[in-house]
């Protein structure tokens, strides 16, 4: 089987996702969002909880992974509202930044992809990385929105690592390299084999969606919804809010 290049030139939406993530169709994911928490938050796994409510509402795969990605258990939520900084108490304190997963949910929004946020109130985006990073239209510009937010927060010092292993991850470091010196940043990028590992054993504040590392981390900043809900955000983006209506 032979497979066509990644020629995509933007994070934007996939074809159907326009028919798939509406006004009409919220309600539906809503409360798919709501019964797989259900469940999750009495033991049962990621998989079986996804399939069950996914058949129960005839969902596509795109919607089944937004759902996913909304979801987590009332352990879980508490966790990490627990942990969560306002951003009115990180002045100065040191910022770890799981970079992939900010910069790529703030690429989405830049190019008018979906976003979801769930129920611990991240704001979450489809998109993903296979094994290789490919620089898009958005990634400069996304990278100048973070920064112009980071400045107004006065962090002491900001911490990117990247995933080694994954292609294209030494141009993204010079890109943000590139940066640095251009605006007289304090930042530093970092080529890490697992960057979870690093962020959840940091006593620094994390920034990510990810749901391992919110778990697991010692405290975390909600700095994608930060950025996207700031009102000079370049193109006002409308995420679609999947929390538990409960």
């Amino acid at each position: 089987m032979s497979y066509m290049p990644d020629t995509r030139s933007h994070r934007g939406p996939h074809p159907g996702d326009a028919q798939l993530f509406t006004t009409q169709t919220l309600p539906v994911l809503r409360r798919a969002v709501s019964e797989m928490s259900w469940l999750l938050s009495r033991g049962y796994g990621d998989k079986s909880s996804q399939k069950l409510v996914g058949d129960r509402y005839t969902l596509t795969q795109r919607q089944r992974l937004a759902v996913m990605r909304a979801c987590c258990s009332d352990s879980q939520l508490e966790n990490r509202t627990q942990k969560q900084m306002p951003p009115d108490e990180i002045e100065s304190e040191q910022l770890l930044i799981d970079g992939y997963n900010l910069l790529i949910t703030v690429e989405a929004a830049l190019a008018g992809a979906p976003l979801f946020i769930g129920r611990d109130g991240c704001i979450r985006d489809l998109a993903s990385v296979h094994g290789t990073y490919r620089k898009v239209q958005e990634t400069l510009p996304a990278i100048e929105v973070i920064a112009h937010i980071l400045n107004d927060l006065k962090m002491s010092e900001v911490f990117w690592y990247l995933d080694e292993p994954v292609s294209n991850s030494g141009r993204l470091k010079q890109i943000i390299l590139s940066f640095i010196e251009r605006n007289g940043l304090n930042w530093n990028v970092k080529l890490v084999p697992n960057p979870d590992t690093v962020l959840i054993t940091s006593s620094g504040v994390i920034v990510s969606s990810d749901s391992n590392i919110l778990d697991n981390c010692q405290t975390w900043l909600n700095l994608a919804r930060i950025i996207i809900e700031n009102p000079q955000f370049p193109i006002p983006p409308k995420p679609f809010d999947l929390g538990d209506q409960n």
